[in-house]
Parts: C-alpha cells; sequence; structure tokens
C-alpha cells in the first residue's frame, strides 16, 4: 500500500464522514430550534469535504493512468475495493460520532450567537479553557435507541431503501466510471464522464425523494408533531442504510464499471 493510495482513502474517508455527520446538524437544529443556522456551521465542513473531493477525482485518475502506463492493473481492482472499504469505514464512524457531533453543533450555535462570527467561535473553540467542555461532549450512540429499533419509523421503508440505493451509487459512480476507463481505454474519457450520469440519477433520488421527507419530518418535530424519539431512530435507520449503501457499492462495482463500458461503447 503505497502513500498515493493512502491519501486516496484518507480523503475518501473525509469524505463519507462529513456527509454522514449531516444527521447531527439536523438534531442540533432540532433541539436548538435553529435549523439554519445549524445548516449554515455544517456548510463550513461541506466546504473541507468538497475541497476533498476536488483532489480525490484528480488522484484517482492518475492512478489509472499509472496503471497503463506502467501495466500495474492486476492490483488496480483491490486498490479500488479498499478505497470503497475506507468510505464504509468513514461511515460508520459517522454514524458512531453522531451523538458526540451534534451536541458540538448545539453549543456552538449557542456560542455563535454570542460572538456573531465564525473566525471567532473556532478562536474560542481552540481556546485551553473550552478543550474540557468539548471532551466532556464525546458519548456514543445509546443502546436504547438500538433496542427501539423495531418500532415503526417516521419515514417509510421505501425511503431507507432508496436512501441505500442513493448511497451506493454515490459511493461506487466516480470509481466505476474510472475503472471502466481502465477496462477499454480508448473510451476513457469518455467513460469518466458518465460517473455524472450515475451521481445525477441518485443525486434526484436524494433530493427529490429522500431529503424532502426527512426535511418534512424535522419541521413535524419542531412543531411537535413528531416525537424526538420517532426522530432519533429515523436518524438512526438512515445511518445504517447509509453503512449499507457502501457496502451494496462494493456488489455494483464491477457489474457498473462493465455497463458504463457498455453506454461508453454505443453512446
Amino acid at each position: 500500500m503505497d502513500w498515493a493510495l493512502v491519501n486516496i482513502c484518507l480523503l475518501t474517508l473525509v469524505i463519507h464522514l462529513i456527509g454522514a455527520l449531516a444527521y447531527a446538524a439536523r438534531i442540533a437544529g432540532v433541539r436548538t430550534h435553529k435549523i439554519a443556522l445549524s445548516f449554515a456551521l455544517f456548510n463550513i465542513l461541506v466546504l473541507v469535504s468538497r475541497t476533498s473531493n476536488s483532489f480525490l477525482g484528480p488522484f484517482l485518475a492518475k492512478r489509472i493512468e499509472n496503471a497503463l502506463a506502467n501495466g500495474t492493473g492486476d492490483r488496480l481492482l483491490w486498490d479500488l475495493r479498499l478505497v470503497l472499504f475506507s468510505a464504509t469505514i468513514a461511515t460508520v464512524l459517522g454514524a458512531l460520532a453522531v451523538p458526540t457531533v451534534q451536541r458540538l453543533f448545539a453549543s456552538a450555535i449557542s456560542e455563535f450567537h454570542v460572538h456573531r462570527s465564525v473566525p471567532k467561535l473556532f478562536l474560542h473553540a481552540l481556546a485551553p479553557k473550552n478543550w474540557r467542555r468539548i471532551t466532556e461532549t464525546i458519548a456514543l450512540p445509546s443502546s436504547g435507541h438500538a433496542k427501539q429499533l423495531g418500532k415503526p419509523s417516521a419515514v417509510s421503508w421505501n425511503v431507507i431503501a432508496m436512501n441505500v440505493i442513493a448511497q451506493a451509487l454515490l459511493t461506487v459512480g466516480v470509481i466505476a466510471s474510472l475503472y471502466a476507463g481502465y477496462i477499454y481505454p480508448e473510451f476513457r474519457v469518455t467513460a469518466s464522464q458518465l460517473s455524472a450520469v450515475v451521481n445525477g440519477f441518485a443525486t434526484i433520488l436524494l433530493f427529490v425523494l429522500i431529503d424532502p421527507q426527512l426535511s418534512v419530518m424535522t419541521d413535524d418535530v419542531v412543531e411537535g408533531r413528531v416525537s424526538e424519539a420517532d426522530y432519533r431512530r429515523t436518524i438512526v435507520w438512515l445511518s445504517m442504510s447509509r453503512v449499507a449503501g457502501t457496502l451494496v457499492a462494493q456488489l455494483l462495482f464491477l457489474p457498473s464499471a462493465w455497463l458504463i463500458v457498455w453506454v461508453a461503447m454505443h453512446v
């Protein structure tokens, strides 16, 4: 395992970890009744994710080009599966960190109302006198939530299933398209552009069918029509479905790559 692959896995981990922590921002927004501010602060982490993503694509493409030039493609498949596995690890870590991060977000929301400045908020968080407060927020998911998972969720099982599919496609889209370019190098530029089609379909699922359901539920919790317990249980299910999506991505990887090859040849 070389340093280039380590960097790719770390970038993948950052991207998927931040994506998994979006649920923590929602919970913090519900508990503080400051949903807009919660998402505004979370967008700072989104900037980190997007910056990481801007580096990840070229790094992956370079690895494909090196495999073609040096004839090292025999290990490329397992390297890319390791990248997919790092997405799974990041999503599991993100799910476990939701209780801690939602407390940190809630604290940040309260402090922002005092300082009214993101730089001042960061300086306040970095002050040694506040480190103990930060460590006190560390908490693992409650075992009581796991015992209640069998109860009906406030969103349908169809939404949970669609989230699995959407997360699987988002996880595998770019990697499968780049590997398709290795399989059929004559059309590797076309294949790399087809990742936008795969990710576009997943994005439609997320923003048209899944996110509106969770947003309505978030508003219902704030207005008292849905309990926080139901909301937390739904978040647990969505977090689990996100993890499942990264595992399904492993199954979709090769079929997706060959499908992209076929499309690239006939587009």
